[in-house]
């Protein structure tokens, strides 16, 4: 996501282990993309070489879903059991419920950081509306004080007498 620079648009390429083009995204502001990996390394690029004169403040976060479950913790757990039920639960119920809490948070964690992105892009194009806004209240206030000198000006011109008295 571009959270600040000229037009909020910048190129976004991602290259396989391969070298092949898995996304290209041409002048976007943002974007999501998922993609199924392999072993490799995998390149990413944020290209703004079409605007040579500004430069962009970009967030992006890299999330990888299901890294590191291989069942192992499973297996560590099994070994304290020793009967087939818990307080009439099984093993595999609450492993599966403290999964589900793992995932969810997981997920809170990730739509809360993409809404701070968010929350930060509207805040700079906030901050350059409001230079924008008092740049040209100030004109208009100094416009003002201008014409209402001159129509002064013109009362007073208006009432003067120019013959001199006798």
């Amino acid at each position: 996501q571009v959270l600040d620079g000229a037009g909020l648009d910048v190129d976004f390429h991602l290259l396989s282990p391969k070298g092949e083009t898995l996304v290209f995204d041409e002048r976007k502001s943002d974007g999501v993309h998922t993609v199924e990996t392999e072993d490799g390394d995998y390149m990413f690029c944020f290209d703004n070489t079409f605007s040579t004169i500004s430069e962009k403040v970009i967030f992006f976060e890299l999330i990888l879903d299901n890294m590191g479950e291989d069942g192992q913790d499973e297996e560590d757990w099994k070994k304290y059991v020793t009967g087939t039920d818990l307080l009439d639960m099984k093993l595999e119920d609450i492993l599966e419920s403290i999964n589900s809490v793992k995932a969810r948070l997981s997920k809170s964690v990730q739509i809360q950081t993409l809404l701070r992105a968010f929350e930060a892009r509207d805040r700079n194009i906030q901050e350059s509306n409001f230079d924008r806004v008092n740049f040209w209240s100030m004109v208009n206030l100094g416009v003002m004080v201008v014409v209402s000198a001159v129509q002064v000006y013109m009362l007073k011109s208006l009432f003067e007498d120019k013959r001199k008295s006798r």
